[in-house]
C-alpha cells in the first residue's frame, strides 16, 4: 500500500512538473523555436522613433511570453538612415523603424504617401495608412527584400516664417522656403507661388538666420526637436503635408518565423504605430508651448482650402499618373475616407 502511495505521488507530481513546463510555453505552441531579433531606429534617445522601437521590444517580449527576444539598438549605432536600411535589405538587421522617405529611394510605391492634402490629421492618417490600404502601398515589399509591419508618424507638416503670417496661398507667393531635397516638395511649393530652396536639415537653421529662407514646413516638434526655430515668428498649420514612419522586417528572417511569432510581430508593430501617434501628438503639445514662449505666434485656423484650390484640388496628383508608383485606386480610398 506504502508502494502504491509512493507511485501515485510521483505521478502527481510528474504531472504537475509538465503543466508547468507547458503554461510556460504556451505561447510558442509546443516546441517553437525562440529566436533573437534585432530591431533599429537611427534616431537618438530622445527620438520618438527610438522611443516606439523601445515600446515595441516591451510589447513583442510581453505577448510572446519568451518566444521572442528583442535587441533594441538606435542612435547612429548601426548606421543612418540609408545605411540601416540597406543592412536590414540584407539581413545584418533584422527589423527596422525609419522615415518613409528614406524607402522611397528603392521602393517608389511609397512616394504615394508624400502627396500633398492626402490626410485630415494624424487621427485619421494612424487609421488609414495601417488599414487594407497601407497593406496594399506596402504589398511589394518582398521584391525589395522586406516585409511590411507598420506605419508609424513622424508628423504632420506646416509652415513656419521669420517674416509674417500666413493666413491663406496669397502670403506665401514668393516666399523662399526650405523644403527637402525631394521633387514632389519642390513641386508642391511652387505650384503654391513660393520659392522652394532645397537644403539639407542641418543647413536650415543658417538659412533662417541669412535669408537664405524665410520659411519651413516642419511639424512643430520638429523645430524645437532640431533647434531650428530662433529667427521664426509666426506658425500656420496649414495641415499640408504628412510625414511617416516604416516598420518593416528582413523578408527571409520572416520567412524563418513561424506563424504565431509572424502574428505576435504584426499584431504589436500596429500597436507600436499608435504609440508613435500617440507620443508624436504629446510631443507638439509641449512643443508649442516651448514656441510660445519663445514668441512665435500661432495662426491654428488658416484657410487651408485656399491652398488645395491653388492645387487645382484632386486634379493636381494627376501630374503624376505615368509614374511607376502612381495608382488613382489607391488615391481615391484615401480622399473617400
Amino acid at each position: 500500500m506504502k508502494k502504491a502511495f509512493l507511485v501515485l505521488v510521483v505521478l502527481v507530481a510528474s504531472m504537475a512538473m509538465v503543466c508547468a513546463q507547458g503554461s510556460k510555453e504556451s505561447s510558442s505552441a509546443a516546441g517553437e523555436k525562440p529566436v533573437t531579433l534585432t530591431v533599429y531606429s537611427p534616431g537618438n534617445t530622445n527620438s520618438v522613433p527610438t522611443k516606439t522601437i523601445l515600446k515595441y521590444k516591451e510589447l513583442v517580449e510581453a505577448a510572446s511570453n519568451g518566444s521572442i527576444s528583442m535587441v533594441a539598438h538606435h542612435s547612429g549605432e548601426l548606421g543612418n538612415d540609408a545605411e540601416a536600411l540597406q543592412s536590414t535589405r540584407m539581413g545584418t538587421i533584422d527589423i527596422i523603424f525609419a522615415g518613409t522617405s528614406g524607402f522611397t529611394s528603392f521602393y517608389d510605391k511609397a512616394k504615394i504617401l508624400d502627396l500633398p492634402f492626402l490626410f485630415k490629421d494624424a487621427k485619421q492618417t494612424y487609421e488609414i495608412v495601417n488599414s487594407d490600404i497601407g497593406e496594399q502601398i506596402f504589398a511589394d515589399m518582398a521584391s525589395v527584400g522586406l516585409v511590411y509591419l507598420s506605419e508609424g508618424d513622424n508628423g504632420m507638416r506646416h509652415i513656419a516664417t521669420t517674416n509674417k503670417s500666413i493666413d491663406s496661398v496669397d502670403d506665401v507667393k514668393g516666399l523662399k522656403i526650405r523644403v527637402p531635397t525631394s521633387k514632389m516638395y519642390l513641386d508642391v511649393w511652387s505650384a503654391l507661388g513660393a520659392t522652394p530652396v532645397a537644403l539639407a536639415l542641418n543647413e536650415l537653421a543658417i538659412a533662417l538666420a541669412n535669408g537664405t529662407a524665410e520659411a519651413q514646413d516642419n511639424a512643430t516638434y520638429h523645430l524645437v526637436a532640431n533647434a531650428t526655430y530662433d529667427d521664426i515668428q509666426h506658425y500656420s498649420f496649414i495641415n499640408y503635408m504628412w510625414m511617416g514612419c516604416t516598420m518593416a522586417i528582413n523578408e527571409k528572417v520572416w520567412n524563418s518565423l513561424s506563424p504565431a511569432q509572424q502574428k505576435i510581430l504584426k499584431d504589436q508593430a500596429i500597436v507600436a504605430a499608435k504609440y508613435s501617434f500617440d507620443t508624436i501628438e504629446e510631443d507638439n503639445v509641449s512643443a508649442t508651448e516651448v514656441l510660445k514662449a519663445a514668441g512665435v505666434k500661432f495662426n491654428e485656423t488658416p484657410d487651408v482650402q485656399s491652398f488645395k484650390n491653388k492645387l487645382g484640388g484632386s486634379e493636381y496628383y494627376k501630374q503624376y499618373a505615368s509614374e511607376s508608383w502612381y495608382d488613382q485606386a489607391i488615391v481615391d480610398a484615401i480622399l473617400a475616407k
